[in-house]
């Protein structure tokens, strides 16, 4: 890796000025000759028609340019957060993100989500407060929120003048300023400027560099500029501060073939494009890939339990045909590209979103995305035989956007899909016509709840009539707390159940969590294996695939399941005589508040709401304030659902609660009408 390259990602709330300052540091790069307008609908990386028309990014774009002798691949994000998928996503390739705050407005719920994503993948990040200009600037505001979301030490490397006006003047901070506010920066984090601190010296600026550039990397210290994107103020700035102090690729890199395919999409003349970040080796046109999908990494136990493996598959194996690098928007060939850059790669038909390349040294992102509403889609003519078509469509664009989960079994008359928001819907309807040609009918959004053990016990099924066959299993499920997740424990002896077999049950277990005693996803609880037989006679492969859900939804059965609900968390920030009536509402739809916040004329209410009773909250907000509320929602969690309503999903294909039909059913003798 001789040249250096930096993989940024531009990241935001909605309205911050991402895309506005993608194409300042392109047009100041010369990679294009004009920056263009997100509200015109010029911006180079707004290449969907519904990017133009709305006037936001609703796709991750790419682009790339040469500052200073260093590549900066560029990855612009949506900010909306019905698009934090491709936020998600894109982390997974970057050496560090520019995470931009409106002046004006301040740290928003979406924002601090993405800082604690940040948190979480230990990815370093550069802030750019933006918006400088306008009346209500106040970067003293936004410093104080920043340090109130992360226990980072954040550096101030601007120096401004008329802030708030429209002339602000913004210039780099001077050598031994630089140094002074270095030593203090960094005297938290670092015994040496914590010395120099203390007997009231500083470090020289060319030490004060090398350890703001080590503790950047380290994710304990955070670069902060200032400026007006839409007049390329402070941009310069930024683009010079981006390749002196932040890290390049070689943080990231790997010794050998490692990649990830951050990114779907499907072109008429291409076919299926793979846009993926190289960590290590290399790749060539014609050159053979493996593909590995993340269900097949191996799975990490305790150490004291040392499980057993998922049985692995062999790595699918595929060939480039193409490799693509971006200029700007466009494409140029390459036909080859290296580890630490960014290039679009087709001929791989089996790739999806997630997938690594060659194998795997990288761990994955963080999650920033949990969909909790799920909507009927069927043709806008009702027009049964459509059906097929429109689900090739939706499955394709789940492949871009795997959160989207199209799910459609023959016999059904309709397909369903998840969904973060109404915009995101609006964004699949506009595709749909546009790509595609089809007219769907959306219902309306239900909620999309989970399901946990209700308390500590056994599960166990025996599978051993009609012979041939013979498989026993026996799981321990132990409720955990809310946001746990699921683990599996357990290793049996070879000779009471043959280890192949005991990864058959691992692989059925994972298939069983889809669907619980109401349909609906079970999470938060911990499974041991604890016990299983097979019989060296008369066991066929396929029996604990039979078996291992009879005995999951027996321990369910008997053990009973909770339902949870999914839950918001809100900021609403209003007149202050309007905090009566929006408590009431919150009330209303029973969510928690805590105590309000006065500022001048101005209430901030924060509150956690159940999702069930909140989507039209935004709309009654609006009513009642005429207007003059401003709402922040973001995911919080699930919850025990407290509506005392027993929520049902219905089941796709056969409960193996039935067991004589499910059994005939698993052995393929019985179809689902």
């Amino acid at each position: 890796m001789l040249k250096k390259i930096h993989n940024i990602g531009i990241l935001a709330h909605v309205d911050s000025g991402k895309t506005t300052l993608t194409e300042q540091l392109l047009y100041l790069a010369g990679v294009i000759r004009q920056a263009g307008s997100v509200d015109a609908g010029t911006a180079a990386t707004d290449s969907l028609a519904i990017e133009k028309q709305r006037g936001i990014s609703v796709r991750t774009a790419t682009a790339s340019a040469e500052w200073q002798g260093t590549t900066i691949n560029i990855i612009d994000t949506p900010g909306h957060v019905d698009f934090a998928g491709e936020v998600e996503r894109a982390l997974t390739a970057l050496d560090y993100a520019v995470v931009i705050v409106s002046a004006v407005e301040g740290v928003r719920a979406h924002t601090e989500n993405i800082l604690k994503c940040l948190d979480a993948a230990n990815l370093p990040r550069a802030v750019f407060i933006n918006k400088i200009d306008r009346a209500g600037s106040d970067i003293s505001a936004v410093m104080n929120d920043l340090r109130q979301i992360s226990s980072q030490s954040y550096l101030m490397l601007s120096e401004t003048e008329n802030e708030g006006f429209e002339n602000p003047y913004v210039k780099k901070i001077e050598s031994k300023k630089f140094a002074s506010a270095a030593t203090e920066a960094l005297a938290d984090i670092c015994d040496e400027a914590a010395d120099a601190f203390l007997s009231e010296t500083m470090l020289s600026p060319e030490r004060a560099a090398e350890l703001v550039r080590k503790e950047i990397s380290d994710c304990r210290l955070t670069p902060v500029l200032c400026g007006s994107a839409k007049f390329s103020i402070g941009v310069k700035d930024l683009a010079d501060a981006l390749v002196e102090y932040m890290p390049s690729a070689e943080r990231r890199a790997t010794d050998n073939l490692c990649g990830i395919i951050f990114k779907i999409e499907h072109d008429k003349t291409l076919g299926k494009i793979s846009h993926i970040r190289l960590f290590g080796g290399e790749i060539s046109n014609r050159d053979e890939v493996e593909i590995i999908s993340p269900a097949e990494i191996d799975i990490t136990f305790d150490d004291e339990n040392s499980a057993v493996e998922t049985e692995k598959k062999p790595p699918v194996k595929e060939k480039v045909s193409q490799i693509k690098k971006f200029s700007g928007a466009r494409y140029s060939d390459s036909g080859s590209v290296e580890g630490g850059n960014i290039a679009a790669v087709c001929g791989l038909p089996s790739a999806k979103t997630g997938h690594f390349i060659g194998s795997l040294a990288v761990s994955e992102g963080a999650k920033l995305v949990n969909p909790f509403l799920r909507v009927r889609v069927t043709p806008a003519d009702s027009d049964q035989l459509k059906l097929p078509a429109l689900a090739a469509a939706l499955g394709e664009l789940s492949d871009e956007e795997p959160y989207i989960d199209a799910r459609w079994e023959n016999g059904q008359k309709e397909i369903t899909i998840s969904t973060t928001g109404k915009i995101q819907l609006e964004v699949i309807d506009t595709l749909l016509k546009d790509r595609y040609g089809l007219s769907a009918h959306f219902s309306p959004p239900t909620v999309i709840y989970k399901e946990t053990p209700s308390a500590a016990g056994y599960a166990c099924a025996r599978y051993t009539m009609p012979k041939p066959c013979w498989a026993v299993v026996e799981f321990k499920f132990e409720p955990m707390p809310r946001g746990y997740g699921v683990s599996y424990h357990g290793k049996l002896p070879s000779n009471q159940c043959y280890y192949r077999y005991q990864s058959h049950i691992r692989t059925s277990f994972n298939s069983c969590l889809e669907q619980g005693l109401y349909g609906w996803e079970v999470t938060d609880f911990k499974c041991t294996l604890v016990g299983g037989e097979h019989h060296t006679i008369h066991t066929h492969p396929l029996d604990f695939f039979v078996c291992t859900p009879m005995a999951f939804m027996n321990g369910l059965s008997q053990l009973g399941s909770t339902i949870l609900e999914p839950l918001l968390k809100i900021r609403v920030t209003a007149p202050a005589e309007l905090s009566g009536k929006i408590l009431s509402e919150i009330v209303k739809m029973g969510g928690e508040y805590d105590s309000p916040v006065m500022h001048s004329q101005m209430v901030t209410l924060e509150a956690i709401v159940p999702v069930a009773t909140s989507m039209d909250f935004p709309t009654r907000l609006a009513v009642l304030s005429s207007g003059k509320a401003v709402l922040n929602q973001s995911f919080y969690g699930y919850r025990e659902c407290r509506d005392g309503l027993e929520h049902i999903n219905p089941r796709r294909g056969v409960n193996p609660l039935d067991r004589s039909k499910w059994i005939l059913y698993a052995r393929g003798a019985y179809q689902v009408d």
